[in-house]
């Protein structure tokens, strides 16, 4: 029986086909490494929110607290108190789902403590808004980085068919 035998086209073939797959699997690594490190930068977008923030009047002491839980969320925190009287606590959830980013509060005592889920519509020059046009009040959050240690939080839209605003500055104590 004779011993087969290679034709030298047919190993250059081989070695071909080989080194196109090495080169298809590196590229595809590199794709996913990029997709990978890319995949949260709507909520990379908002780490300046990271850190606890106070704005303090005469009549009230309004605070919100940030920190990262991981890659994709945030977790806040605020409230407000008048005087002794704690008037308003919330606890916020800042989500990042596919490439989209949600904002998700729910306010003790109001909305039969529900969530209410807003969707971010612009973040640009260190600003984010976020809408949800079904919600009574506000239809609307935005927040602004001012300086590294100020920004300025409001909450606005339509309340008994009139225009409202609210806005909280804040300055950064962490």
């Amino acid at each position: 029986m004779e011993k087969f035998k290679m034709k030298p086209y047919f190993k250059l073939n081989i070695v071909f086909a080989i080194s196109v797959i090495i080169i298809s699997c590196s590229n595809s690594n590199q794709k996913i490494n990029e997709n990978s490190k890319s995949s949260f930068t709507q909520i990379e977008n908002a780490s300046w929110l990271i850190g606890e923030w106070q704005n303090i009047t005469e009549k009230v002491y309004v605070s919100e607290i940030w920190i990262k839980k991981n890659d994709s969320t945030y977790i806040g925190k605020g409230y407000s108190v008048a005087g002794k009287d704690t008037v308003s606590e919330e606890s916020i959830l800042l989500e990042q789902k596919g490439t989209q980013l949600f904002y998700t509060s729910t306010v003790k005592n109001q909305n039969n403590n529900q969530s209410i889920k807003f969707t971010l519509t612009s973040s640009a020059n260190n600003q984010l808004v976020f809408e949800n046009p079904e919600h009574d009040f506000p239809q609307k959050i935005s927040y602004t980085l001012i300086t590294n240690d100020s920004l300025l939080a409001e909450v606005s839209g339509m309340m008994n068919s009139k225009q409202r605003s609210e806005k909280f500055p804040m300055t950064r104590i962490k």
